[in-house]
């Protein structure tokens, strides 16, 4: 209902009992069948959060229905609660076949046949898991005027006519839809009526992995130390049932690991996070995912392999992508409704092309676009796995992770459909002090990174402003020269057309407070996502070009150079008529980007297109360690004779 504050949860007091692992315990997920109302959660959240399993596609209606970027997430245009029976005797749908994963395949074909006597362009099939989706695990106590008879949305959907153009003329047609494992069974459902009003024509066999609790999914993610290397996973086996563990070592040399922590919750699986100590820097370390279950017996995951990061200072070749706003699509064709994250499979395509020449890659923000659909992340998870499971994969908040009115983000908009941050704070890991606060710093060679969170408050006073400067001023640039500040909303510059009709050119109040922080502490370049392209400004400070070069940047800095980076795949944005004269360089497509340092010296970044992987735009930086000391534009103290 309107009451509750954001989707499954409560959201200012969600963050603390996640990371503690008795509060997991295992529970059948036909036994949860309520959405629980602000008021029952506050009374009954520390019983119920340890073991409560819902269905993957569970959709918190009322939230939903108010929340105002639906649009962004093709199942938000299906009317589910609308859906009525409609069950034709003459009709059928069968999926084959029955058993999927049966020789460690994932994700795995399946091939639906299905007949209707009153076939319509309009029909449709959802994929729904759990396989029972009816009316029985719906919220009995709901506050919504008639009961639906479904209140479960599909995972995924297609057009029965999809593969079979003339399903209208003949009734009959097929297609091949693509899943992943998601803990539980499937089903598949034809329904007429389009979208806006279903009906429930017929219902399949149930179809099933071989092991749906398997451990899936690995995430690698650097530590809170620059010798440590997380792990993150997704499995079915709580606690109660098995006990989680990482077998890791050198190459050639595997060795059992302490058992992993389980920090987070997922619908309606688990989460682990294993913490790699101690590591020797760009060694490779091979390691398998696993849970002992109780009766002696061990489930493994595949063998995967990552190197080690350098160590702070290191003189090595160091390749780091970065990018925002990727999302995620199905190569099976389905979830058609607006087709909004079109570009997610190119990106991610070329990452996993280029690989071997990539060390660390930075999602900075708008991660899923689930909005509130919490099966996304699963798919999600899975389209970057082979990537995930090999490189680290760093991320960042952005306003479809986090923002709900009155959950304490800075923004009041309902952009992430009601998550308020949950599903990214509990689905990768990061080594923030406070998970619910997503501003970090990392190391990585010669590099230091400091992630901001732009759903908080970044301004001068706050918290964050605080750890910010933190950030910069404690690293070593004899050691670490290139300084990289990351946000997901545009902080500093952008041709954006919103941000044009508005004159500001940045997130309002973005660069008032900071810009002086990137001055003083001579950022090299400013990373940003949230709006839809590519664009590089000169090296500026106070809307003033300080530099005339536009390619290669020799000697002190003058000041930072800041990058959009949001093409990675969600529906593009346009750039305003106006003519921008920091502005650079402007692409309105796809794309990513990419820093190379080669040592303390030089540093070329390049802009990439998804669709060829090839360099449309870069620049370089050769700088020495005196360059950085020299001084420029206020970044200096100021000196009398005296002194």
């Amino acid at each position: 209902s309107s009451s509750c504050c954001c989707f499954l949860y409560t959201c200012p007091d969600l963050h603390s009992p996640l990371v503690r692992v008795w509060k997991v315990e295992t529970r059948k997920a036909a036994t949860w069948n309520r959405i629980a109302t602000l008021n029952w959660f506050l009374s009954n959240w520390v019983g119920y959060i340890s073991g409560m399993i819902l269905p993957v596609i569970l959709l918190f209606l009322a939230t939903l229905q108010e929340a105002s970027s639906h649009g962004d997430n093709p199942l938000a245009g299906i009317a589910i609660h609308e859906a009525r029976f409609a069950l034709e005797e003459s009709a059928f749908i069968k999926a084959s076949p029955g058993v999927l994963g049966a020789q460690g395949g994932n994700p795995e074909w399946v091939t639906l046949s299905f007949t209707s006597a009153n076939p319509s362009n309009d029909d449709w099939i959802g994929v729904f898991s759990p396989a029972n989706f009816s009316a029985a695990i719906c919220d009995s106590e709901g506050s919504m005027a008639g009961a639906p008879f479904l209140c479960t949305a599909p995972i995924k959907f297609q057009y029965a006519n999809y593969s079979s153009p003339r399903y209208k003329a003949t009734g009959k047609g097929s297609v091949r839809l693509l899943l992943i494992n998601q803990r539980s069974d499937f089903s598949f459902a034809l329904f007429s009526g389009g979208l806006s009003k279903p009906k429930l024509v017929a219902v399949s066999n149930k179809v099933t992995f071989a092991n749906p609790n398997a451990p899936l999914y690995p995430r690698l993610a650097q530590g809170k130390t620059w010798n440590e290397m997380t792990v993150t996973w997704t499995s079915g086996y709580g606690i109660s049932s098995a006990e989680p563990f990482i077998e890791w070592g050198q190459k050639g040399d595997m060795q059992t690991g302490p058992p992993a922590r389980t920090v987070g919750w997922r619908d309606p699986g688990f989460i682990h996070t294993s913490f790699l100590k101690e590591l020797w820097p760009n060694t490779v370390y091979t390691y398998k995912l696993g849970h002992k279950l109780f009766n002696g017996t061990y489930i493994w995951s595949p063998e995967y392999q990552f190197k080690a990061s350098p160590y702070p200072g290191q003189d090595s070749v160091q390749r780091v992508v970065i990018f925002g706003d990727m999302g995620k699509d199905e190569p099976d064709g389905s979830n058609v409704y607006n087709n909004y994250q079109h570009g997610a499979l190119n990106t991610t395509k070329q990452l996993i092309d280029d690989l071997k020449n990539i060390d660390i890659v930075f999602h900075i923000g708008d991660i899923v676009y689930a909005n509130g659909y919490i099966s996304q992340w699963d798919q999600f998870t899975a389209q970057v796995a082979p990537i995930t499971s090999k490189v680290p994969y760093m991320v960042a908040s952005g306003n479809h992770e986090r923002d709900w009115p009155g959950s304490g983000s800075f923004y009041g908009t309902k952009d992430s459909g009601g998550e308020c941050g949950v599903m990214a704070e509990t689905m990768f890991y990061v080594p923030a002090e406070n998970r619910a606060k997503f501003w970090y710093s990392t190391d990585y060679g010669m590099f230091r990174f400091c992630v901001a969170d732009t759903e908080h408050d970044w301004r001068e006073g706050t918290e964050q402003y605080e750890f910010i400067e933190r950030c910069f001023a404690s690293a070593d640039r004899r050691k670490q020269p290139w300084l990289i500040f990351i946000a997901h909303r545009v902080l500093g510059y952008s041709s954006a057309s919103w941000y044009g009709a508005q004159g500001s050119f940045e997130e309002p109040m973005g660069r008032e407070s900071l810009q002086k922080l990137w001055q003083k502490y001579k950022v090299d370049i400013a990373f940003y996502g949230h709006v839809h392209n590519y664009e590089r400004t000169c090296p500026i400070y106070q809307n003033i070009c300080l530099d005339k070069e536009k390619h290669n940047y020799k000697g002190p800095f003058n000041g930072t150079i800041h990058v959009v980076a949001g093409g990675g795949g969600s529906g593009l944005a346009d750039f305003t008529p106006l003519n921008t004269t920091w502005s650079l360089f402007k692409d309105h497509d796809y794309g990513f980007t990419k820093l190379t340092a080669f040592d303390h010296s030089n540093l070329l970044f390049e802009y990439k297109k998804s669709s060829d992987g090839k360099v449309y735009d870069s620049f370089t930086i050769n700088r020495d360690y005196r360059d950085i000391l020299a001084c420029s534009v206020d970044n200096c103290s100021p000196t009398t004779l005296a002194s």
